[in-house]
């Protein structure tokens, strides 16, 4: 009942003092059950898709760091780039369509249509069809530097044999 007269930020503030205060006293009973929840998910991969390299296709280790390190440059960027699009988007979504200085601002319809899964849904529990059938997105291509400890020629020559 106390949810209902509440203004949906105070619930938040009020949610959040009250983790606070429950990691607080974690802290002090269970020291260590706190580091267990904020220990790092394990990275889980997805298949390989088709269409990659054959054995003899792969390019030169050189080759392949080159375009790893481009990649991770270039998304560094897209996510710098994101941050500074939505701290700027976050002004400029207020603002009503207009003049401001040397800036038009305006709105136009979207192009792209998107399924309306709430009414999707609506139809299916109307039919009795069970749920929507859905499938995964493609996997996400990731790159990380790794250290790689130097290899001599008795490691070499036991990996040949």
């Amino acid at each position: 009942m106390l949810n209902l007269l509440m203004t949906p930020r105070a619930a938040r503030t009020v949610r959040g003092l009250l983790g606070a205060v429950s990691d607080a006293v974690r802290s002090v009973v269970a020291p260590a059950a706190l580091v267990a929840d904020q220990a790092e998910p394990a990275v889980v991969e997805a298949p390989d898709p088709a269409g990659l390299y054959e054995p003899d296709e792969i390019p030169a280790v050189e080759t392949i760091e080159a375009a790893a390190r481009e990649y991770e440059r270039a998304a560094d960027q897209a996510r710098r780039a994101d941050r500074g699009k939505r701290a700027a988007k976050k002004v400029l979504d207020r603002l009503p369509a207009g003049l401001y200085g040397a800036w038009r601002v305006f709105r136009t319809p979207a192009s792209r249509q998107t399924p309306d899964l709430a009414e999707i849904t609506r139809i299916f529990k109307a039919n009795n069809l069970g749920p929507v059938p859905m499938k995964p997105c493609a996997p996400s291509l990731k790159v990380e530097q790794v250290e790689v400890a130097p290899v001599d020629a008795e490691t070499l020559a036991g990996v040949a044999a």
